[in-house]
């Protein structure tokens, strides 16, 4: 589950992680109100006014300003506010902002100048191990600097049985050449922030930039957490962060009936059960001269409901032009899938794109024999192969 990043500050600052204060609010007079609440709190006398929405790159697409003034507080939350923010991540239809986080201003003078970091806590899936992924070029896309200048970006793997070591924290924060103050600061928050990680169950925690302050205190400027929805039912407090107006209504739609969707931007839409069988779904569309429109996994139970809702969800994509049904009748069996998807199409009503349905598995003759007796716009295929033709005559 993603979380905004106001969101994200408030976990962190739960496990000792320093953070830049904020408040958040959804209108330009709440704006204000908070600047000023910020000014006396902080004694900052600038703010940043940061658009809240489940993408990065906010800043490039016009959705991070500096404030100097309380004027400029009310005028940059209402251009920020209600407007369609385009970043590399959203796609050209960008995303509607709700929220806007009014920042302290964190570049304050002091005796040293103010340096940015990167730092990140992901699962290394090839080890098992979870690592702290962090460079000295923070603030920019850290695909663009593993790209130009992978020779900046530094990994540090941590054993699950007795996570960070404190010979460990302090190799990040010499890695980064810091001395001094500076460097005990971040010995403390390597420390926490990957406390954070492991106690708010995320997935990921990606910090950019971190920064060290003039005066060398260490804190995160930005914070994504990406949290595990296995373990929600650890923290209620966090699934209630859950922002449906950030998520596509096809994939909330999907969850409701415990389907795993993904909505992609091609014409034929597959509908499949196993996530392995789903990726090899999608090489056959491709291979057939088709695009994907989705990853869809019914999962091991397919019935009459499940294939029902998933069907709905696909047919809402006015992209795609046909449906690749592609079962494998390991735990349930074909003929049911057979039968569900006629039962689906029929409760369903008119549909005007072809269904192709391949069916291979416990009783896949059987299957294939309903559904071609069924008198509906389904094809039929056994076979991989069959089901490629298909989608090619079908969908050229």
């Amino acid at each position: 589950m993603n979380i905004h990043e106001y969101q994200g500050q408030e976990i962190l600052k739960r496990y000792g992680v320093r953070v830049s204060e904020g408040i958040v609010a959804d209108a330009s007079d709440k704006a204000v109100s908070a600047a000023k609440l910020l000014q006396r709190q902080t004694g900052t006398d600038k703010w940043v006014i940061k658009a809240q929405i489940h993408a990065g790159g906010r800043g490039k697409g016009g959705g991070v300003k500096v404030a100097k003034t309380i004027d400029e507080v009310k005028q940059l939350s209402e251009q920020i506010l209600g407007m369609q923010l385009v970043t590399h991540q959203t796609g050209p239809e960008g995303k509607k902002v709700n929220k806007v986080l009014i920042a302290q201003n964190v570049f304050y003078p002091g005796p040293s100048e103010p340096k940015e970091y990167y730092m990140s806590v992901l699962l290394n899936r090839d080890t098992g191990r979870n690592i702290i992924m962090y460079s000295t070029e923070g603030g920019m896309d850290i695909e663009t600097v593993a790209e130009k200048t992978p020779h900046l970006i530094f990994k540090e793997e941590i054993d699950p049985s007795t996570g960070v070591l404190p010979f460990q924290a302090r190799r990040i924060a010499f890695n980064l050449g810091l001395s001094g103050k500076a460097f005990k600061e971040m010995v403390k928050f390597v420390t926490a922030l990957y406390k954070a990680y492991e106690g708010a169950d995320a997935s990921l925690v990606e910090i950019n930039p971190v920064l060290k302050t003039s005066d060398d205190l260490i804190m995160a400027i930005d914070a994504k957490l990406n949290l595990d929805d296995n373990a929600l039912y650890r923290h209620p407090d966090f699934a209630e962060m859950r922002d449906l107006d950030e998520e596509d209504p096809a994939e909330i739609e999907a969850s409701k009936h415990n389907l795993n969707f993904v909505k992609l931007d091609g014409n034929v839409g597959c509908m499949v059960n196993g996530a392995g069988l789903a990726m090899a779904t999608m090489d056959i569309i491709k291979l057939s001269g088709g695009e994907p429109a989705n990853f869809l996994d019914v999962g091991g139970g397919a019935n009459a409901q499940t294939v029902e809702a998933g069907l709905k969800i696909i047919l809402a994509d006015p992209n795609v032009k046909a449906i690749l049904i592609n079962i494998f009748g390991g735990i349930v069996r074909c003929d049911r899938v057979a039968n569900g998807v006629v039962e689906a199409y029929k409760k369903i009503g008119e549909i005007n794109i072809p269904i192709i349905v391949r069916l291979q598995g416990t009783n896949a003759e059987g299957g294939k024999k309903i559904i071609d007796e069924s008198g509906l716009k389904v094809y039929s295929a056994i076979t991989l192969k069959e089901a490629s033709d298909l989608v090619q005559e079908l969908v050229g």
